[in-house]
């Protein structure tokens, strides 16, 4: 669906984006981390047609940005950062005339704003003037605005940028919604935790520079090479801390929040006869799971000494 091959901006002897490669799939929701200035706004605009690579290529749906930006447009809903709503509009009234422009025509086009109304919750306010919408209700307004044609990629540049906590919470909400949907979506953010739970996909970039661009689950392994349980039982935790040091896949125990930390060696993925051995050893498991480790957590480890400011 996104695909860049070394995609590079240069201003000057300055590169505001350098080496840039992405390959995105149907249905991955990719978030774009980096701070204010890192490249995140270049980057979707190239892949919008609305700003040319110094050198590189970026394709959307196998269409080149060179030699097919219309077709790429008619496939692209990009929502900027800061847009203007014009005042004297009403909601229904605002996305009608972006309708119109869509080409979409008659009944069609009532109806086509009246679900995207609904889609972002904006269906209450259909008959108020756009200038009185709230930052988080205008947010909902121009994605709604740019879903209109039904775009099978989404390039959201700091939707959340701005918002309330409620306004927040809502917004990833319908991030993840649309997720669900098979668009293609990128959005950017200079604060990880704002996307840590709705991506499936993460970037991070600084200074130009993509620094990491993998799964959630592949960042993850990055971070950690060892396999941590947590595991706490009904009582004798000494006991039971002093049988887990005897197991064989067991390299360390430490004591947690009320359970046991338990590190295991190199290449342990098979700890099912642990708890085996507990039951056997006449202990009662209270908790038994594998330690999560955060995104938050990951984005430290893989930026640490970066310089990075985030």
């Amino acid at each position: 669906m996104i695909k860049t091959e070394n995609l590079t901006r240069k201003y000057g002897d300055m590169f505001a984006i350098k080496g840039i490669e992405l390959d995105l799939q149907q249905g991955d929701l990719f978030g774009f981390i980096g701070p204010n200035g890192a490249g995140k706004t270049t980057t979707m605009r190239i892949i919008a047609t609305l700003t040319e690579p110094s050198w590189g290529e970026a394709y959307v749906c196998n269409h080149s940005i060179y030699n097919e930006p219309k077709e790429i447009r008619r496939l692209v809903g990009y929502m900027p950062d800061f847009f203007g709503v014009y005042d004297d509009m009403k909601v229904i009234e605002y996305l009608e005339f972006f309708a119109a422009a869509y080409r979409i025509t008659g009944p069609a086009r009532r109806k086509k704003c009246d679900e995207m109304l609904e889609i972002v919750d904006l269906d209450f306010k259909r008959d108020a003037f756009a200038n009185t919408l709230s930052r988080g209700q205008t947010q909902r307004l121009g994605l709604a605005r740019v879903m209109l044609h039904d775009p099978q990629v989404l390039l959201l540049d700091e939707p959340l940028s701005g918002l309330d906590p409620r306004a927040r919470i809502e917004m990833r909400n319908l991030l993840r919604r649309l997720g669900q949907t098979g668009k293609t979506i990128i959005v950017s953010s200079h604060i990880l935790p704002e996307l840590a739970d709705v991506c499936n996909k993460i970037g991070i970039i600084d200074r130009g520079v993509m620094s990491v661009s993998a799964e959630v689950s592949e960042v993850m392994k990055q971070v950690r090479d060892r396999t941590i349980l947590q595991i706490a039982v009904s009582a004798d935790s000494d006991k039971a801390s002093a049988a887990l040091k005897d197991h064989p896949l067991v390299d360390s125990v430490a004591e947690g929040d009320g359970f046991l930390s338990v590190t295991l060696n190199d290449n342990s993925s098979d700890y099912s006869d642990i708890p085996t051995m507990l039951i056997k050893e006449g202990f009662r498991i209270k908790l038994f799971r594998e330690e999560e480790i955060n995104l938050e957590s990951a984005f430290m480890a893989l930026t640490k000494g970066t310089g990075a400011n985030f």
